[in-house]
């Protein structure tokens, strides 16, 4: 078998480990839910980054709901963001 061929079986397993490493992770993930409440607003968002619930405040404005339910996101995105680079940290990463 020439070295070319060997190199590129050795990168297609390679690859193929990284996939079965991803699916794991995602698999991890799915059931993971961050939710972040401010001024009476509460955003769920699970990891797979999907928006999951959003509770309002009527006591605030529109504009105050507006705002807050964005800050309520982004926080919420970074928490699971911290949460997906723990678990892939935890489980190896991808070795880059």
């Amino acid at each position: 078998m020439a070295e070319g061929q060997r190199l590129r079986i050795f990168n297609m397993f390679e690859q193929l480990k990284q996939i079965k490493k991803l699916q794991e992770i995602q698999n991890a993930l799915k059931n993971e839910k961050i939710t972040h409440d401010k001024n009476g607003v509460s955003v769920i968002i699970n990891g797979k980054l999907e928006v999951e619930s959003i509770i309002l405040n009527p006591a605030l404005s529109v504009e105050e709901q507006a705002k807050t339910v964005k800050d309520c996101i982004n926080e919420a995105m970074k928490k699971v963001q911290m949460v997906v680079a723990k678990k892939m940290q935890s489980m190896g990463g991808f070795g880059m």
